[in-house]
């Protein structure tokens, strides 16, 4: 009577307890959630970074337009200083870029607990 007692409330209680999905099944949602998101910033920095090209590529032909090249042993014309002006900015916007995926990165890593990579 007593083994019938037992089995009764460890049946019991398997039906009161709702039973959790195993860990390995929640790594996995996790695995996958974070990839999508991965693949998701990728994607969204990929257009980016495609668009950045072709803004230079437009406003390369605008300067070409509008300040032609000096004559050859001339100094640096104004042409020159204007898209050396514009390399350098589209050289920052690519490290900021760059420092925003590091970061990302960083924080999905440590949000699915594993270490943190240095500079």
């Amino acid at each position: 009577m007593a083994a019938t007692k037992t089995q009764g409330s460890k049946a019991a209680k398997a039906k009161a307890t709702p039973r959790r999905p195993a860990t390995a099944s929640r790594s996995k949602t996790a695995v996958d959630r974070t990839t999508k998101l991965s693949e998701e910033v990728l994607e969204s920095v990929e257009a980016g970074q495609r668009a950045a090209i072709e803004a230079m590529h437009k406003f390369v032909d605008t300067v070409d337009q509008a300040l032609p090249s000096p004559a050859d042993g001339e100094g640096p014309s104004k042409r020159q200083e204007v898209l050396d002006s514009a390399l350098e900015m589209a050289d920052r916007l690519v490290h900021t870029q760059y420092d925003f995926i590091r970061k990302v990165v960083d924080s999905a890593g440590r949000s699915l607990g594993g270490k943190s990579g240095g500079k």
